[in-house]
């Protein structure tokens, strides 16, 4: 099912499209072909959903398909998990990416002190789960997963581009 809905005073229609991840597996096809689109390493990508509806678990297969190894953990306690990808052959650039939990985020000074408005505007990927707790400190998402449990495996998702990069991520992530 598509939808299109204007987001007042952004001047981007935003293109929704609802996914249907059957399993873990779809969930791993999606990622990796989320992070086989070249607008990927520089782009913020806000998830939302309720407590265990797979958030993190996109974010591990999000990851390891990027070329992240060894441990993905959730950053819940920390906040912030930093992670560098080293280019491959052929390839000139890292790849800096932030995976932000914002469940335990209280105080907005936190914000500031945390440096977070600087990684925010350097380049590399940012993916945030509970993003509305920060709702008006963060920057425009370019692409929002709105991931809900619709079954024991399943998982229905809402996703939202609301910028030309997460129309191009979508669209390149979707037969």
């Amino acid at each position: 099912m598509t939808g299109i809905q204007l987001r007042e005073g952004s001047g981007h229609l935003p293109i929704v499209k609802t996914l249907a991840w059957r399993d873990e597996a779809g969930t791993r096809d999606f990622a990796a072909a989320l992070a086989a689109q070249s607008g990927i390493r520089d782009c913020f990508i806000a998830l939302r959903g309720d407590l265990g509806a797979g958030k993190t678990s996109f974010v591990r297969h999000l990851l390891q398909a990027l070329g992240v190894r060894g441990r993905i953990k959730s950053p819940t306690y920390a906040v912030v998990e930093p992670y560098t990808v080293l280019p491959e052959a052929g390839q000139t650039d890292l790849l800096d990416i932030w995976h932000f939990d914002f469940y335990r985020f209280n105080d907005p000074r936190e914000w500031e002190d945390a440096g977070f408005r600087d990684l925010f505007a350097s380049p590399g990927l940012k993916v945030v789960e509970w993003p509305e707790r920060v709702q008006a400190l963060l920057p425009h998402a370019d692409l929002e997963l709105h991931i809900a449990i619709a079954g024991e495996t399943e998982r229905q998702v809402r996703a939202v581009a609301r910028s030309a990069v997460g129309e191009r991520l979508l669209a390149g992530a979707l037969p």
